[in-house]
């Protein structure tokens, strides 16, 4: 079976000290293997404290980011490229390995145009840069794609996929294809050919509903998607997205403006349950 993880904001609508350590609590109580920390503020990250609870809880982390809107990587790039270092040196002292999510752009900026060629350039010069700095630390990277309401530059997977494959062939391997069914409900012509074409790259992927709800719930082909991970012999973690509570920055950048269907410990729960029963009907090693 693969690891499963849970994103932090199953429980908790900000991190800081006291209520990241409590969703971590609250993560290996419900029987995560990990939980996906966002780690949207290294400068306030308490990576000792959580190093701690971590250790204590029994389980491990990954953690996932935006950049900042003045970090936006195509207009920005020497200051995309130091917050990322700052994440991942964070990541480092908490014992983590794996950083994922918007590496490459901010979430919510807008152009009104699609993505040029000279900017897709600048992120993949700057990934390539971030990459090596990752290298040094032991991190992976991985590139997520988000929907067109979100972001313009990378909406469809295999969009990302050339970002990814585009660093690779500068020597560096320590980079994936992050997916997320909720953004691939909006962006893909279904859910198995997209996982199939990408099989290559995709090592992250968020298990999110349509509505960010309980999964199982909306409009998410769910066969398809085990269907697509089995072909393509996935070997990644499945990791739990639902939103119980969201810091407001967040909120307004992806247009979440009323609740889930379900309180956090049903998300968590019968969330982790639905992942598990899937995975072992696809066969899913």
């Amino acid at each position: 079976m693969p690891r499963f993880g849970a994103h932090a904001f199953l429980w908790i609508g900000d991190w800081n000290t006291e209520t990241g350590n409590y969703a971590i609590d609250a993560a290996a109580r419900t029987g995560f293997d990990f939980i996906e920390i966002p780690l949207l503020k290294p400068h306030e990250f308490d990576a000792a404290a959580h190093r701690r609870a971590l250790q204590d809880a029994g389980i491990a982390a990954t953690a996932s980011l935006v950049l900042p809107k003045d970090a936006h990587m195509p207009v920005a790039p020497q200051k995309a490229k130091q917050f990322l270092v700052s994440a991942m040196d964070k990541l480092v002292e908490i014992g983590g390995n794996y950083l994922c999510g918007c590496i490459a752009y901010s979430l919510g900026t807008l152009t009104g145009k699609a993505p040029t060629p000279e900017e897709r350039q600048v992120v993949v010069e700057t990934l390539v840069e971030v990459a090596d700095e990752a290298k040094k630390r032991g991190i992976t990277l991985a590139l997520e794609c988000c929907n067109r309401y979100e972001t313009y530059l990378y909406n469809a997977l295999e969009d990302g996929q050339a970002a990814v494959l585009a660093v690779r062939a500068q020597g560096y391997d320590n980079i994936e294809l992050h997916a997320d069914t909720y953004h691939m409900n909006i962006e893909e012509e279904g859910f198995y050919k997209p996982i199939v074409a990408c099989a290559e790259t995709l090592g992250y992927i968020h298990m999110s509903e349509s509505h960010r709800g309980l999964v199982g719930s909306g409009t998410v082909i769910w066969d398809e998607v085990f269907r697509g991970l089995k072909d393509a012999h996935y070997r990644g973690p499945l990791v739990l997205e639902s939103f119980a509570a969201i810091n407001p920055d967040l909120a307004a950048a992806t247009c979440l403006w009323r609740p889930p269907n379900q309180p956090p410990a049903v998300l968590a729960a019968e969330g982790l349950r639905f992942l598990r029963e899937g995975a072992a009907r696809a066969g899913l090693a």
